[in-house]
């Protein structure tokens, strides 16, 4: 599933082809998405200008004036912006059409992505009023850690992909935030010192950043906007490398199973 910088890096490419543009329609081909496409979204959008393109997490958020639509790419969706006479592709089920010739057009084979209307303010839609703050929001510290934690029995790796705690840490930057940190990833969150938080904050930051400016991870179908992929899982720790040295210390990476997630560390590295 693309994760937050993978939804990041989507939104900086894609945001200088529509940000200020004017919205002539939309195309639903095929509406029958995680959720339905609102049926209406052709006359909704006609003629509303584009004016910013934000995310929450891992959703994109374009504000279009007086309304915002809501995007989320589930486990296989893509955005590229292509000129709107382009033939669609078997699964290119919506498209935003520019006044200009262009179109943002996604695509997702799995259809567990997500295209919504929002008439009013984003954040109190029902996906997002009750998302934690962001990992590089000020409001994301090593206290607040510390304090939602104590007297939980849950392992670590599951509080920092908890959205009621921090919002956007999926399973790959999980694995590689805790090995960063030299944590444990089945370690009891609340047996975690508010020192070591302050290393796990400083790391998930680290991570995503670093994902960021590599242009993401390539997972499955991920593609950037203009179609290239990133380049992010050539600097994995311990994400995939089940059985393969540690590129610190030459142990061999293991793997298990946490929340049901594939989970990889580091057995010397990480307590």
């Amino acid at each position: 599933m693309p994760e937050l910088p993978e939804i990041e890096t989507t939104r900086r490419g894609v945001a200088p082809h529509l940000e200020g543009k004017r919205i002539q329609t939309a195309v639903i081909r095929n509406g029958r998405l995680r959720w339905p496409v609102p049926r209406k979204l052709p006359q909704l959008l006609a003629g509303r200008r584009i004016e910013r393109v934000q995310r929450r997490s891992k959703y994109l958020l374009l504000d279009c004036g007086g309304g915002w639509l809501i995007v989320h790419l589930g486990m296989s969706g893509s955005l590229r912006v292509v000129p709107a006479s382009t033939p669609p592709g078997l699964h290119d089920h919506v498209d935003l059409v520019l006044e200009n010739g262009s179109a943002l057009r996604l695509r997702d084979p799995r259809r567990f992505g997500a295209v919504l209307w929002e008439p009013h303010d984003p954040n109190a839609h029902k996906l997002l009023r009750n998302l934690a703050p962001e990992p590089f929001d000020a409001a994301f510290t090593a206290e607040l850690l510390y304090q939602r934690t104590r007297g939980r029995s849950a392992s670590i790796k599951n509080v920092v992909m908890d959205s009621r705690i921090v919002c956007g840490v999926g399973n790959i930057y999980a694995n590689e935030s805790l090995f960063r940190a030299g944590i444990h990833p089945a370690r009891t969150a609340a047996r975690i010192s508010r020192a070591r938080y302050a290393v796990l904050v400083a790391e998930i930051r680290n991570t995503l950043q670093a994902a960021i400016d590599a242009g993401g991870s390539t997972l499955r179908d991920f593609v950037h906007a203009d179609g290239s992929s990133g380049y992010f899982q050539q600097q994995y720790f311990v994400y995939g490398r089940e059985g393969e040295a540690c590129l610190r210390c030459g142990t061999k990476i293991r793997a298990i199973r946490i929340g049901q997630r594939s989970t990889f560390y580091c057995s010397r590295c990480q307590r």
